[in-house]
């Protein structure tokens, strides 16, 4: 008797590892073509480092080697000063999918699944056949371990080539050195040059090095000493629970009561609110969670909807802050107006999220074609799939002509404009698995809606006053043009020293005044420094000397703050419409070294309303 058809089928059958699956659709993890393979593995490796060194409080100092090792292969080497891996995990972390210590954390962190660093490996190996090498040393007085690697994609687990101790010269930290087919581009949006460059935007905490195939370094120096707020791990939140979930969870809790492994189990459930859900899906409180069925799992899914319970906890996130996005923009984009904002935590599927963007205008920003997108998520730059992601799509909604920024229909806006947004979240709800897109969570594209249009009314609100500034420029360019002459000529006449315009400037243009005199005498000189409001509001500012000289017998005494070999010298004026005032103090200096003084800065009213100093604004939101 012949076997039945359905047994020669089951003979065919056999599990699948999940290395064997991946070894076959690289594409699904952004390894598609040689140039983003390349980006893939140094945003892995990258990734990777600065985790664990913010996990450690430790500042990064990370190092990217790109070495051309053939016509098609490059190898790729990336140290860390980290806290180091311990000898027995290295095997795993590196040659074994879905193994990492973040999976099952409810907190935002970079990774989650445990398959970037591994899949760069894995890529490695089918592309060069030459196993990873890695060196992690955990402290001074321990030793640097050295492996050599590869991944048994049948079984999913790591073979260990080589296992040894070495000198090394690092006090801790991780080298992982991998050879693969790929190329390294210059000079687009796409580039490991571009992405370590936004990574620096969002982490301006790390100080990031690249060396590129010829040699040429690259340094991505660190804005702000100051280390993220760590993300703390929480309980998962009620709103965010599916039926499956809920079922599992009953299944395997050690609890014996319901309520108390409500409790214990979810955040933001306390003892009274406990009692409300059992009371709500009709099941006493003291019933053992293991005999509940899926008829009570979904009444229990449906009173999670009905009580009031409190929006899940925000110690969870660690956002990036407006300041240090301000500092990050700052450092790589030269631009005339920057402006940041963090908007309050919210909630997508009890799951909580912030949404942080900034924008910067003008400067050397190029000013044709669309403005430059700038996405990240729980501080990872995204540099494929911008046009699938909803970062996108609520930008290009945006009506940006009302805010006097030029848009084509249905287009992104365009001119001398970035605009970057950052989504912290516990639960990224990413497109696909290479992680480079964010789908249309309507709650999330409605943060993302108030942020940017926040930011824009700010920047429309400098662009009007930046044309009433041009205006302004106009007629007092004119006015000096004419002002002069006449005094010239009025002097020349009359046989009397050319006077000062600037009062009569400030009067015209209805400006704030400064005037410095210098009374030599000798080796003390007396300075007079008069100051007068033409405007027609109270105007309230700090008048700033800057020199290497202190200051004698002043009225009224300054408040002085040493600046390296230089004093800052500072008075705190208030003046009302039409108002005098005058600040005097005597200086010990050199005739030549009097005409070396910088002009007096003020700090509070606007370079179009003053006369005979410069501005400067220290605000987070507005750059000058």
């Amino acid at each position: 008797m012949e076997d039945p058809l359905a047994w020669e089928l089951a003979k065919r059958q056999e599990s699948i590892s999940i290395a064997e699956f991946f070894e076959k659709n690289r594409q699904i993890l952004g390894f598609d073509s040689q140039p983003r393979s390349l980006i893939t593995s140094v945003k892995e490796a990258v990734d990777n480092a600065l985790d664990a060194c913010e996990e450690a409080g430790i500042l990064p100092d990370i190092l990217i080697f790109v070495e051309q090792s053939g016509r098609d292969t490059i190898t790729l080497i990336v140290e860390d000063n980290g806290p180091g891996i311990v000898r027995r995990q290295i095997p795993c972390v590196f040659a074994k999918l879905l193994y990492g210590s973040r999976f099952h954390a409810v907190k935002q962190s970079r990774g989650q699944q445990g398959i970037g660093i591994s899949a760069a490996v894995l890529y490695s190996q089918l592309t060069s056949g030459r196993p990873v090498r890695i060196i992690s040393k955990i402290g001074k007085d321990h030793p640097a371990h050295y492996f050599e690697l590869i991944i048994n994609t049948k079984t999913n687990e790591p073979e260990i080539l080589k296992d040894e101790e070495i000198e090394w010269d690092r006090l801790h930290g991780t080298r992982v050195e991998l050879e693969m087919e790929a190329s390294y581009v210059r000079g687009r949006r796409q580039s490991v040059y571009e992405y370590l460059r936004e990574t620096a935007i969002v982490n301006p905490h790390a100080r990031i090095t690249l060396v590129e195939p010829d040699g040429n370094e690259i340094l991505f120096e660190r804005a702000s000493e100051e280390m993220p707020v760590a993300a703390r791990e929480v309980l998962p939140h009620p709103h965010g629970i599916e039926l499956g979930t809920l079922m599992k969870m009953l299944r395997y809790t050690e609890r014996e009561r319901l309520a108390p492994f409500l409790r214990y189990s979810f955040s933001k459930i306390g003892l009274h609110t406990a009692g409300e859900i059992c009371k709500a899906a009709g099941i006493d409180p003291k019933t053992d969670p293991h005999t509940l069925g899926v008829d009570d799992a979904k009444r229990l899914i449906k009173a999670f909807k009905r009580v009031k319970i409190m929006a899940p906890s925000t110690d969870s996130l660690s956002p990036i802050g407006e300041e240090l996005i301000y500092k990050g923009l700052r450092k790589e984009h030269t631009a005339d107006y920057i402006t940041t904002i963090t908007r309050t935590p919210s909630v997508h599927s009890g799951h909580p999220f912030v949404v942080e963007a900034g924008i910067a205008y003008g400067g050397s920003l190029r000013k044709d074609g669309a403005a430059k997108i700038l996405r990240f998520a729980n501080r990872v730059p995204l540099l494929y799939q911008q046009g699938a992601c909803a970062i996108t799509h609520t930008i290009e909604k945006i009506r940006w002509r009302q805010y006097g920024i030029d848009q084509p229909p249905g287009s992104l806006p365009a001119g001398p404009i970035v605009i970057l947004v950052h989504i912290a979240s516990t639960h990224t709800p990413f497109t696909s698995e290479s992680k480079e897109a964010i789908a249309d969570v309507p709650e999330i594209m409605s943060e993302i809606d108030l942020a940017i249009k926040e930011l824009a009314r700010r920047v429309s609100t400098y662009l009007s006053k930046e044309k009433t500034l041009n205006l302004r420029r106009e007629k007092e360019v004119i006015i000096k043009r004419i002002l002069p002459q006449l005094a010239t000529k009025t002097a020349q006449i009359l046989e009397l020293p050319t006077p000062d315009i600037n009062p009569v400037i400030a009067k015209i243009m209805g400006n704030v005044l400064v005037k410095r005199e210098i009374h030599e005498d000798g080796e003390v000189h007396r300075v007079i420094m008069e100051v007068e409001n033409n405007t027609e509001r109270t105007q309230e500012f700090t008048l700033h000397e800057i020199h290497e000289h202190p200051v004698c017998n002043p009225s009224p005494a300054p408040k002085t703050t040493p600046i390296g070999s230089e004093y800052n010298h500072q008075w705190r004026i208030t003046l009302k419409p039409g108002e005098k005032r005058a600040i005097l103090y005597d200086l010990q200096a050199m005739p030549d070294e009097l005409k070396k003084l910088p002009p007096p800065i003020v700090e509070g009213v606007g370079k179009e309303l003053l006369t005979g100093a410069e501005a400067i604004d220290r605000g987070v939101g507005d750059a000058g």
